[in-house]
This record gives structure tokens, C-alpha cells and sequence, in this order.
């Protein structure tokens, strides 16, 4: 037989009497985390395969390779053929056992390890792509929860929503630091979202369907100064809730379906991550709530 499951807390987490602490690490289901860290093992997998799929051809031309400050700090060396090979076997093997929770810490610890390593290969000849890092941050501190299950619906964690919760602010910093540096390197704001970015993007790479909007150069703009505004905003998701929250992902979303639709920009790195915001336990097949379940 099935009960709805309880809430309980873990008896090591005593809530913090401190607003901020209450916000930064809110008592959430460790469920949640299982399914997250599915979704996010498992993109992991398809990342390393498609999107940053380049490292072992990297390997073959070590003379290129300009290391990110930090892999610059860890004295971390060009990659060899077989050394990317290796590290691309090591990145699929131990994401499979850590998205199934076959040994939750060691695999996900791992991941972080080889999955940082693969991403400090792939960023560092030339081109750096922002939209990896929530995803980065995501398999750094996900093995921080330890032990999360499906059937842990009803038992909360201090851990799993500090997880979630820093998840979360490396998702809207992408957006926030994105307007910060589109700042930076036009030097005024005004002409960025004045200037012909989207014009430019859509002569380059615009599919078919968005050349009209090339007659509208007033529209673009506008649509601009838009994604300046919202980009500036998006903290403001770490304060929504409810029906707000979800309007706010799915406003995202679409945002991204429709530069990829228009340009071929997916971000998808990135729209994964938001899944962090939602209550992914409620994903749950009820067998896996029933009692007596392992």
C-alpha cells in the first residue's frame, strides 16, 4: 500500500534563526535533488558529446592551448589525444552511475573533477562560452548533498537546498553578468542597446523567417534595450514563487527556443540548469513513495 509521504527534517539540520541563512539554505525535499541530478548528469553526457565535443580534437594541436587563469593557477597542462579520450570515457562512465545514484558521492565527485577538467580544455583555445557555467557549478556542488533518493519526498535537507540554491544564483548571474559585460565592452550602455547587435546577428546567421524583421531595425532595437532590462532583472527570480516562478522559467525558456528558432543560439547549458528553480519531486513515479520502497 502508498501513503502520501510526510515531511521530515533530517535531524543533524536545525533550521538558522538568520533571514539570509533561511533564504541561502531552505529546507527542500532531497528527492528533488535526485531528479536534478538526473537531468543534469545525463546533459552532461550530451554536452560533452555535441556541444563542447571538441577536446579531443584539441588534443591534436597542444601549441593552441591558452589556459583559463584558474587552469593557469592549477598548473593545468594542454591535453593529449588519449588523455581526452580517457577523460571523455571517465566523464560518461561516472555520470551514468551518478545520474542511477550508484555511489552518490564517489561518481558525482568525480564528475565534477573530469567534467571541470573537460571544460577548462574546451574554453581555453579562444573562446570561452558563458553558458556553461551554472552547469559547471551545478556537478561542483551536487555532490556536496550526499545520499538523495526518489523515495525521499517527505525528507527535507538543509544541504540539498543550499545545492539548489547556489544552482540557481549561477543561472541568473549568467544573465545578470552577460548585461554587466555587454556594459563593459561598449563602454555605454546606450550604445549597446542602440547599436545594430541584432541586426548584425541576423544578416550573420538569421534564418529565413527573421530576415523581415531586418525592415524593422526600431523593432530590434527595442528588443535590445528588452533583453538588457531583463538580464539586469533576473535576480529577481531567486525572490519568485508560485505561479510567478514558473512564468519566470517558462519566460526564459521561450526566450531562448526563440533565439535559437531565429539564430541557431541555444544556450541549452544553461536552460537545463533552471530546472533547479522547480519542484522536480513532484516528477516522482508514486512507486518509488510507497512504503517499504528501497
Amino acid at each position: 500500500m502508498s501513503r502520501t509521504p510526510t515531511l521530515t527534517t533530517t535531524p543533524a539540520e536545525a533550521a538558522p534563526t538568520n533571514a539570509f541563512l533561511r533564504w541561502f539554505t531552505p529546507e527542500l525535499p532531497l528527492a528533488r535533488v535526485a531528479m536534478f541530478r538526473v537531468f543534469i548528469y545525463l546533459f552532461i553526457i550530451i554536452d560533452v558529446l555535441t556541444i563542447s565535443g571538441d577536446v579531443i580534437a584539441h588534443g591534436w594541436t597542444p601549441e593552441f592551448y591558452q589556459p583559463l587563469w584558474l587552469a593557469r593557477f592549477l598548473h593545468i597542462p594542454a591535453v593529449s589525444v588519449l588523455g581526452a579520450q580517457l577523460l571523455l570515457a571517465a566523464v560518461i562512465v561516472f555520470s551514468l552511475l551518478a545520474a542511477a545514484g550508484i555511489l552518490q558521492r564517489i561518481s558525482g565527485w568525480v564528475v565534477a573533477i573530469t567534467f571541470g577538467l573537460w571544460m577548462f580544455y574546451t574554453q581555453g583555445y579562444g573562446y570561452v562560452a558563458h553558458d556553461h557555467m551554472a552547469l559547471v557549478i551545478a556537478a561542483l556542488v551536487l555532490p556536496t548533498v550526499g545520499v538523495a533518493r526518489f523515495r525521499d519526498v517527505g525528507t527535507t535537507s538543509a544541504k540539498a537546498g543550499w545545492a539548489l540554491r547556489v544552482v540557481q544564483i549561477a543561472v541568473v548571474l549568467t544573465y545578470f553578468y552577460s548585461a554587466v559585460m555587454k556594459w563593459i565592452a561598449s563602454g555605454n550602455i546606450a550604445d549597446w542597446g542602440n547599436g545594430a547587435v541584432i541586426i548584425w546577428a541576423l544578416m550573420r546567421r538569421g534564418a529565413e523567417w527573421s530576415k523581415p524583421f531586418l525592415e524593422m531595425p526600431g523593432f530590434l532595437i527595442a528588443g535590445q534595450w528588452a533583453t538588457l532590462a531583463f538580464e539586469f532583472l533576473s535576480p529577481l527570480a531567486l525572490l519568485a514563487k508560485g505561479r510567478w516562478l514558473y512564468g519566470v522559467v517558462a519566460f526564459f525558456c521561450l526566450f531562448h527556443l526563440l533565439t535559437y528558432l531565429a539564430l541557431g543560439i541555444h544556450f541549452l547549458p544553461t536552460v537545463i540548469c533552471w530546472a533547479a528553480f522547480l519542484p522536480l519531486e513532484k516528477l516522482v513515479p508514486k512507486r518509488f513513495t510507497s512504503t517499504g520502497t528501497a
